[in-house]
């Protein structure tokens, strides 16, 4: 690895994610005890897959590999937001609270947007090639020239 490219665990974005999934589990931890297999589980499966997603895509061989687990890790930031907003109807969280936990939220979806277009504007490394696979036949009407 060359000091121009950053390990994931270096990445604020990945940072910020391990970071909200934290938060997730330390709130869902004070949920009803028959949350436990309904929104409990999904909430902490969903703050688990942004980070997990950020890691697996950046241990792609190619952008268009990663970008597709950056994707998937924000449809994950997207679906706990909903869930957050489903605990807070439920007088599961306070007010303060969903609005503490919306901000990381959103400040690791606005990371992950930016890290998906830089991704995205990466140019793919050119394939290498061999004389062989330069070869192309001659397209014109030349005849060839044999001695006879």
């Amino acid at each position: 690895m060359t000091d121009s490219e950053k390990r994931y665990t270096e990445l604020k974005v990945w940072q910020e994610a391990r970071k909200l999934s934290k938060e997730v589990y330390s709130i869902t931890a004070e949920f009803p005890r028959e949350e436990q297999y309904g929104l409990i589980n999904q909430m902490r499966r969903c703050a688990i897959s942004v980070p997990s997603n950020i890691a697996e895509g950046c241990g792609r061989n190619h952008s268009k590999d990663s970008i597709r687990f950056f994707h998937i890790a924000r449809g994950s930031l997207y679906e706990l937001e909903t869930q957050l907003y489903l605990c807070f109807d439920l007088n599961y969280l306070d007010e303060p609270k969903l609005k503490e936990v919306l901000l990381s939220t959103e400040l690791s979806r606005k990371l992950l947007s930016g890290f998906i277009k830089y991704f995205q504007n990466l140019k793919p490394k050119p394939k290498k090639t061999s004389d062989k696979d330069n070869w192309q036949p001659i397209t014109d009407n030349r005849q060839l020239i044999t001695d006879n």
